[in-house]
């Protein structure tokens, strides 16, 4: 199993510090470095400054929303980076949700699944260099009846094949991903529910393509903070506005996948309870509502051993990327809660 770094979004109030974070993970070995995007700084220049002042780990997009791009732009972006970068980029791509779909960029949340396969049909077609043709539902190229015409990409990517990922939650979704991606994105997995909530749906849609899951990335980002073990219940207080963020507050009372998640992890009634808080306004009602159980199941809690233990858990449930998103509050907590990544990955037996 190997090690990433996710760095979150731009703008968070660590910003100073991040090229350092990454310049850290790259000597200690760590595989890719991921940057995300919502409605405020965009993944693709944050990558593009990485990349410029780091030489071999890896910069992957996580994630490049769908409905802000065109799917040929995202092919220039994806192009442009592995070329900047000497190969070194990871395409990841999501539908973002209805709100930053249809509130930011204009553009309805309305069958998600047909438009992420179009979408990643016409960026592979693109990257292929070949001239591009697609029909589909929701785009067509070059629209019928108009000046357009058949264009190729004039950018070559530093490789054949740019690893594409999609990230993924519920099992429709992670049944395509597995079938048209190359790796999946996750969030709030649990390696005790990872099978049932996850695998079984990537392996369903490999499957569907005639393959099996050797050589796709199964890649979570799990937060982490490093202390005593007796500390874990304070440890895992840290993340409680995050949790309930995503489990209470990303999304509609009708359509939030993070709930659902929880939900099929078995907590039907604190999920329910935690976003009638969080909707509500009492967002310190529903961190308080969130059992410390969810939170340890879903982050990385305490001293090196005990977190070698739960990566131990994730690399035996068929995680084979694990991005760690460190706690701290200045550089140097960061920096050394990634060293403990990194020490945590050696005495489970997996670097």
């Amino acid at each position: 199993m190997q090690l990433g770094i996710n760095l979150g979004y731009w703008g968070a109030g660590m910003d100073a510090d991040n090229l350092a974070v990454a310049q850290e993970a790259e000597r200690l070995g760590y595989s890719v470095c991921w940057a995300a995007e919502a409605y405020g700084s965009d993944a693709a220049t944050v990558l593009s400054w990485v990349a410029a002042q780091t030489e071999r780990i890896d910069v992957g997009s996580a994630i490049f929303q769908i409905p802000a791009r065109q799917p040929a732009m995202t092919a220039m972006t994806a192009a442009t980076l592995d070329s900047l970068s000497g190969g070194r980029f990871r395409l990841g791509l999501g539908v973002s949700g209805p709100q930053v779909s249809e509130g930011w960029y204009g553009v309805r949340f309305d069958k998600p699944l047909a438009r992420t396969r179009e979408y990643v049909e016409i960026v592979r077609r693109a990257m292929t260099r070949e001239r591009l043709t697609f029909e589909g539902e929701h785009w067509t190229l070059p629209l019928p009846g108009g000046p357009g015409k058949p264009i190729k990409l004039t950018v070559h990517p530093q490789r054949e094949h740019i690893p594409l990922y999609i990230a993924a939650i519920g099992p429709k979704n992670l049944e395509q991903t597995g079938e048209i991606a190359d790796g999946a994105l996750l969030i709030f997995p649990s390696a005790e529910h990872l099978e049932e909530t996850t695998i079984t749906h990537l392996r369903a849609g490999r499957e569907k393509a005639g393959k099996s899951l050797d050589g796709f990335d199964v890649c979570p980002t799990l937060p982490l903070a490093v202390g005593d073990d007796k500390d874990v219940a304070r440890l895992a207080d840290t993340f409680r506005p995050y949790t309930a963020l995503y489990v209470g507050g990303m999304g509609s009372a009708k359509q939030n996948f993070y709930n659902r998640l929880a939900q099929r992890m078995g907590y039907e009634r604190e999920a329910a309870e935690i976003q009638e808080k969080y909707l509500s306004g009492d967002k310190q009602g529903a961190a308080a509502a969130i059992p410390q159980d969810l939170i340890d199941k879903t982050t990385l809690l305490g001293s090196v051993d005990r977190i070698a233990d739960r990566m131990k858990a994730y690399a035996a449930a068929g995680v084979t990327t694990l991005s760690l998103a460190p706690a701290g509050f200045t550089l140097d907590e960061r920096i050394a809660s990634l060293r403990a990544g990194s020490e945590a990955l050696e005495r489970a037996g997996l670097a």
